[in-house]
C-alpha cells in the first residue's frame, strides 16, 4: 500500500495472521495464473481517495476479470475500453438522474479525486473466473475499511448495489450516515429497480442536508 492517511488506521490489518496469508494466496494466483489487476493498481481506490476526503463509499465486489479492464477502482475502465453491461447501466442512471451527457469513457478515476471511494469488497481476482479470489481474507480488509469510514465524524453516504453489497449495511451507522441501495446495476436486475433509483442526486442530498458540499458527478465527454 502507498502511504496515505489511510495508513495509520488500516496499517494494524498488515500485521494480523490473516494478511500474511491473503498475500501468500495472491503470490501464488499471480505466479500460476494471470490476475487482475496489475500489482500496482490493487489498492488504486485508496491512493487517489484519502480517507479525510471521503463523502460516497460506493462498494463493488469483484474486480472485472476480463483483460484491460480492471484498474483498482469499482465498476471503472479506463479511458479507451469500452464499458462493460453493468458500467454503461451505471452511466445511462447518471444521465437520467442528473441530465449529464453521455461520457465517451467509463474511466470514474474523476469520481475517485473528488471523495468518491470506489472499493471492491475483493481487491484481485483470477483472470476469467469470477469470485475466484472471495473468502482468502480480502473481505475482511476491506469490511474494515468500511468501518473506518462508519467512523469518520462527517457523514458519508455509502451506495450499497446488489445483494452482496447490501449485507454490508450492518456496518453502518444509519443514525449518522446515509446507505443508499438497491438491486446491481448488472443487465440481469437493473430494470427491477437499479434504473430510476437515482443514487448520484439522493446522495448528493444527503451530504448537503448534512452541511457538506456535494460531488461534482461529471466524467469527461
Amino acid at each position: 500500500m502507498a502511504v496515505t492517511d489511510w495508513n495509520p488506521v488500516l496499517g494494524g490489518e498488515l500485521t494480523l495472521p490473516y494478511w500474511a496469508e491473503l498475500q501468500s494466496f495472491v503470490a501464488t494466483e499471480r505466479r500460476l495464473h494471470t490476475v487482475y489487476p496489475p500489482v500496482d493498481e490493487v489498492f488504486a481506490a485508496l491512493t487517489l481517495t484519502p480517507l479525510a476526503e471521503v463523502k460516497v463509499l460506493i462498494l463493488g465486489q469483484d474486480p472485472y476479470h476480463n483483460a484491460g479492464q480492471a484498474h483498482g477502482l469499482c465498476f471503472s475502465v479506463r479511458d479507451g475500453v469500452p464499458p462493460p453491461p453493468s458500467l454503461r447501466n451505471i452511466l445511462t442512471e447518471l444521465h437520467d438522474d442528473l441530465g449529464l451527457e453521455h461520457p465517451g469513457s467509463g474511466c470514474l478515476e474523476p469520481w475517485a479525486r473528488r471523495g468518491v471511494l470506489l472499493l471492491n469488497a475483493t481487491l484481485t481476482v483470477r483472470a476469467h473466473s469470477a469470485g475466484s479470489h472471495q473468502k482468502h481474507g480480502w473481505e475482511r480488509f476491506t469490511d474494515r475499511v468500511i468501518e473506518v469510514c462508519n467512523d469518520k465524524r462527517e457523514r458519508v453516504v455509502f451506495v450499497l448495489w446488489g445483494a452482496s453489497a447490501r449485507r454490508k449495511r450492518v456496518l453502518v451507522d444509519q443514525s449518522r450516515h446515509v446507505v443508499i441501495e438497491s438491486v446491481h446495476p448488472s443487465p440481469l436486475s437493473a430494470r427491477h429497480g437499479f434504473l430510476g433509483s437515482k443514487p448520484f442526486s439522493r446522495a448528493n442530498a444527503a451530504l448537503v442536508e448534512a452541511g457538506r458540499d456535494p460531488v461534482d458527478w461529471r466524467l469527461a465527454p
